[in-house]
């Protein structure tokens, strides 16, 4: 593989946080250590981190993770501040600057949105400044229901195109069993082609402070693979291990498709995901009923906003247009939906 000029890395919380609970300033200073060596050599990296809920936690008081999202979204909006904070401190020793950038799907969904976001990364890097983009938890809860930001971290690989994106996770990689079950598990190097039988291996775990698991982590490779990037997943906590990386030495699993690229068009990657179920859910089935609801609800052009359409006879409006009629106008004088005289 050839040396990367721009690496996405997405850290999880299970990672970003000591034995305690607490964020682990000592291990965002060695990674932002390895970034300004990377530098050094040329090599662009943008971060995708998670722990703001974590740290957020341990503003807060909270021993254990709130079951409900308003305090989940509470406990993110305080600990991003944390968070944030704490790259920063470590990169200005490095004189690097960093930049916060918060992300949701639906920002890179829409065409505009999608087109600002790829315009804001290219000019934060060319500008020197290394971009720390966490989720958006004030307006999304995409990663409290699924993925821990691995999918997020893969949407922004695609719409950077990055030349490789890695998951720095609290495993070595993907195994072919659970290890922590199955001593003669072995770790499985390098994955050409992602299918349900590879979903079965990863299974769907989770952490008490993060809510990725392996079966995430695979969902966005996949999502890589169909973009042509590769995605290395590896032990975050390994010395030197986004070092290795770079240099293609380090102990993990690399996922890369080796064929041509067939989907590249991030927009299209984030539109077809569906975060429920982690993997591209059936787009002309999600459209065709979205269509349905547009024609539903559309008000037709050609008649005034108050005007009652009277059908009678055999010409009377049945079915879809009935219930369209229904909804614009009521069912009869006193109804709400009934327009005033």
């Amino acid at each position: 593989m050839e040396a990367p000029r721009l690496i996405v890395m997405k850290i999880g919380s299970s990672t970003l946080v000591d034995a305690d609970g607490r964020l682990d300033h000592g291990y965002i200073d060695s990674l932002c250590t390895q970034i300004a060596a990377l530098r050094e050599r040329g090599i662009h990296v943008i971060t995708v981190s998670s722990g703001a809920a974590a740290a957020g936690r341990e503003v807060l008081g909270f021993e254990t993770r709130p079951t409900d999202i308003p305090t989940l979204q509470a406990c993110a909006a305080t600990g991003q501040a944390r968070l944030i904070e704490s790259y920063e401190r470590a990169l200005a020793a490095h004189g690097l600057p960093c930049a916060q950038v918060l992300l949701t799907r639906r920002d890179v969904v829409d065409r505009e949105g999608y087109l600002n976001a790829r315009n804001t990364f290219e000019r934060l890097l060319e500008l020197g400044v290394v971009p720390i983009v966490n989720e958006n938890d004030t307006v999304s809860v995409a990663e409290f229901t699924f993925g821990d930001n691995d999918m997020l971290g893969a949407i922004v690989s695609a719409l950077v195109t990055a030349d490789l994106y890695v998951i720095l996770s609290d495993v070595d990689g993907l195994y072919t069993a659970d290890p922590m079950a199955d001593p003669s598990a072995e770790l499985i190097r390098r994955v050409d082609h992602i299918d349900e039988g590879v979903f079965r291996i990863a299974g769907s775990p989770s952490t008490t402070f993060g809510t990725g698991g392996m079966f995430s982590k695979v969902s966005a490779a996949r999502m890589m693979m169909a973009a042509g990037i590769p995605t290395f997943i590896c032990q975050g906590r390994a010395e030197g291990i986004l070092l290795e990386c770079a240099e293609a030495t380090a102990r993990g699993t690399l996922f890369k498709h080796s064929g041509s690229n067939p989907h590249g068009n991030p927009r299209k990657l984030a539109g077809r995901l569906d975060p429920a179920r982690g993997h591209h859910g059936d787009e002309g089935r999600v459209q065709g009923r979205r269509r349905r609801e547009r024609r539903l609800l559309r008000r037709p052009a050609h008649r005034p906003r108050h005007r009652r359409l009277r059908c009678r006879g055999p010409r009377a409006l049945q079915g879809p247009q009935a219930r369209c009629h229904r909804a614009l106008h009521g069912r009869r004088r006193g109804h709400p939906g009934h327009p005033p005289r």
